[in-house]
């Protein structure tokens, strides 16, 4: 069975992605209730109507207080760490995957003092590159490659029940020294970083989309501490700004 509840479910968020059927969000609240995880967040949900699910008996009151977002940034900015989902398949991954079990206990141990995102994908096509691309890195379950995409609240339920079988993850620490970056303030090094390079003339208007997207696995990378991130932002608006205010003295 199942380990015990803790409070330290409370830090972790599932986040549903661009899911195309309100059915599979209501079957994904089922699964969270049933394991004592209570933030559902969904992002660009194609029906509006996915909180009146029937899919979620036992869960009317956590479907009905799911936040929405219109982009993966805004559903994870709170998060310091953002784990996707993938069945893989024929992509050519960019970033670390991890086995569930492996993965299950990296998050129990930042739960103890953070946020956690957890993402999934629609039904169809599982998670973007851009979606990924907000990821520090993956988890995948293991099913066969015949038939390797699960229904979305099966999936959920065996994450979820990976993260609570061991019992009891460590009680949240009442502080937490060198705390890690949250996903909010990386992506505004990301988008500071961006603008930079492209006012250097190093991004190249063609593959403006995908390098936007490398940036931000690279900065990802960096697993930067929140007062490292403060002054990386500082360092980085400052050459902004400078590249801004040469441009503008040499077209006068």
């Amino acid at each position: 069975m199942a380990g015990p509840v803790n409070s330290n479910l409370d830090h972790l968020r599932i986040v549903l992605v661009d899911s195309r059927n309100p059915l599979n969000i209501g079957a994904g609240a089922r699964a969270m209730s049933n394991f004592g995880v209570r933030r559902l967040r969904v992002v660009n949900p194609y029906d509006v109507a996915f909180r009146e699910a029937r899919s979620a008996m036992g869960a009317a009151k956590l479907l009905a207080r799911a936040e929405e977002f219109t982009t993966v940034a805004e559903a994870v900015a709170d998060c310091s760490l953002v784990v996707g989902t993938t069945a893989v398949g024929h992509r050519e991954l960019q970033h670390p995957l991890r086995r569930l079990p492996d993965g299950a206990r990296l998050i129990r141990k930042q739960l103890a003092s953070g946020k956690v995102a957890l993402l999934f994908g629609s039904e169809k096509f599982g998670l973007s590159n851009h979606d990924l691309s907000h990821c520090h890195w993956l988890m995948r379950i293991p099913t066969r490659t015949e038939h390797s995409s699960m229904n979305l609240g099966q999936a959920v339920a065996v994450c979820l029940y990976e993260l609570v079988r061991e019992g009891k993850s460590p009680q949240a620490q009442v502080k937490v020294k060198n705390a890690p970056a949250g996903a909010g303030e990386v992506e505004r090094i990301t988008a500071v970083l961006f603008e930079t390079l492209q006012a250097s003339g190093y991004v190249k208007p063609r593959a403006a989309e995908a390098t936007e997207e490398k940036v931000r696995r690279l900065v990802r990378r960096l697993s930067l501490e929140k007062r490292d991130a403060e002054l990386w932002l500082g360092m980085l608006r400052q050459i902004a700004w400078k590249l801004a205010n040469d441009g503008d003295r040499g077209r006068n």
